[in-house]
């Protein structure tokens, strides 16, 4: 409910009209102890509003905001409150609206984290919010006005998450609960809607909606805004109102860890004009124990890897190498319990007589040879992946005397072989490479990669088959620090068909012999 005050004021030798509108909260309302105030002013001062402001009680100014409108949160206790807010224009002129108040801990509220109030949208237009009552029975229904008495939309609960397509103008829309004892909040949200191109614009490259993911989830995403002072922020709501992460800028990349279950998540930016923008981003995360259908657990502990010699300077398989030498020696000892994170490491040995050799494991995971049970005899399993996360621990006593490590990700289907390598250089210079097939080389990153001696390091690689069937490197985290990538390569000819993973280790100048230690090796493929 709307209310206006008017005041008649001599400004300059001219009579002046002014008026403060109050959108929130309505007066002789029930609210809790954080109460949104939304209100604006106008005056026929020719040099405008100065300021607007809240009263909380007689002579106690609560709020100030330069403008001839406001939007803010107060925090105060239960209680009666007879509020006023007020306006001050350049003309020494002022007029308020008095707005009477009941606080109480445990009313009933609506709470929209999207769209911000005052925000310019395109024509579709996402609504997040969640409610809260002190209803015994709960909220039993929430709901989106977009004009008085036109309920555009209604779900049951005390949540709702929903996209709706709006004409351009400007509309005073109303978020509602209802709860279970008859009762009722509301929030007044109020957008201005533009053409398709107003507003913002959220691209998520990762995940892809409706999917299902492992417990670690990689976002990466970008945003655009019409707004002439460009994006400020983008975040992750893992549920209505929970704001799980933050960051500043115009891309985000960041890994979340989130319990078994079905998410209806939504990355949001918000611009430096007010506006704001999202995209609804629903997964299924599966659960910590043993595979789901799209993940690989503890592959470190499964049968099926293979290990070869690899020696300079062609650096191809040895066919008369063997694990006791001389050239290289190599071993790989399942179930040890320390060091170990799950209570079951593996330590992977190397060693040898030849300077520079370096030892390969490989296991075949779907397609031919498999041996995780996934064959594909139909050949309908692999051409539908396009997404791979490797997600490893790996801890090093002496991690200096190692040239290099490598972790690989490999899809062999219709004819093409896709080789998403990443070697963390360390005594070759403490840098990512990433492998170019085509050209048979390594390309650094300019990313720093310094792994952690006598502590467990853990790592994350992302990356993507596109739509467009290049290789996709998204991006790298170590110990917590992602650096996004986002470099395309090209495929290469083959014959061979599936998914496998590779580990390697590389000798340093003289094959000093070194181990390091694998825990909770999970792949996860969608």
């Amino acid at each position: 409910m709307r209310r206006f005050a008017l005041l008649l004021l001599l400004c300059s030798g001219t009579l002046a009209i002014a008026s403060v509108t109050v959108s929130a909260p309505a007066n002789g309302s029930q609210v809790s102890t954080t109460v949104q105030y939304v209100a604006s002013a106008t005056t026929t001062c020719a040099a405008g509003v100065s300021a607007v402001g809240i009263y909380s009680a007689p002579g106690v100014l609560a709020y100030s905001t330069n403008g001839s409108s406001l939007n803010t949160q107060l925090s105060l206790s239960p209680g009666d409150y007879n509020t006023v807010v007020q306006e001050w224009d350049n003309c020494d002129g002022a007029s308020s609206t008095p707005v009477t108040i009941h606080v109480s801990a445990g009313a009933a509220e609506v709470l929209v984290t999207s769209p911000k109030d005052n925000a310019t949208t395109s024509t579709q237009v996402q609504y997040v919010a969640s409610s809260t009552s002190t209803c015994s029975k709960g909220v039993s229904a929430m709901g989106i006005y977009t004009s008085p008495g036109v309920l555009a939309y209604e779900s049951n609960g005390a949540s709702l998450n929903k996209l709706l397509t709006l004409n351009p103008g400007t509309y005073h829309t109303v978020v509602q609960e209802w709860d279970g004892c008859g009762g009722s909040a509301s929030t007044p949200i109020t957008i201005q809607v533009g053409g398709p191109s107003s507003g913002g614009q959220v691209s998520v490259s990762a995940p892809q909606t409706n999917t299902t993911v492992s417990s670690t989830v990689q976002y990466t995403a970008s945003a655009t805004s019409s707004c002439a002072s460009g994006v400020a922020a983008m975040g992750i709501y893992t549920a209505p109102g929970v704001l799980t992460y933050k960051t500043q800028g115009a891309q985000l990349n960041t890994l979340l860890t989130l319990n078994p279950g079905l998410y209806h998540t939504v990355v949001e930016e918000w611009d430096n004009c007010g506006g704001a923008s999202v995209t609804p981003i629903a997964i299924t995360v599966g659960g910590g124990g043993g595979s789901t259908s799209n993940v690989f657990s503890n592959l470190h502990q499964e049968p099926g890897w293979n290990g070869y010699a690899l020696l300079p300077s062609a650096y191809s398989i040895c066919t008369s190498c063997s694990p006791s030498g001389p050239q290289a020696t190599w071993a790989m000892t399942q179930n040890i319990s320390s060091p170990s994170l799950s209570g079951s490491s593996t330590r992977m040995d190397i060693g040898g007589h030849t300077d520079f050799a370096d030892i390969l494991w490989n296991n075949h995971l779907i397609g031919d040879f498999s041996t995780q049970g996934m064959p594909d005899y139909n050949h309908t399993i692999v051409p539908s992946l396009h997404n791979f996360t490797y997600d490893v621990y790996f801890y090093a006593e002496d991690v200096s005397v190692s040239q290099a490590l490598e972790f690989d990700i490999n899809q062999f289907v219709d004819g093409y072989s896709y080789i998403w390598g990443h070697e963390c250089r360390i005594a070759g210079g403490n840098e990512w490479d990433i492998w170019d097939d085509p050209g048979q080389k390594w390309h650094p990153t300019g990313v720093a990669c310094n792994p952690v001696p006598n502590a467990w390091n853990h790592l994350v690689l992302q990356v993507q088959r596109t739509s467009d069937n290049q290789l996709l490197f998204q991006s790298i985290t170590l110990n917590g620090e992602t650096s996004v990538l986002n470099y395309y390569e090209n495929a290469t000819a083959t014959t061979w068909y599936g998914i496998t993973i590779n580990y390697q280790q590389d000798g340093n100048y003289e094959q000093t012999p070194y181990s390091i230690w694998l825990d909770k090796l999970n792949f996860t493929y969608w």
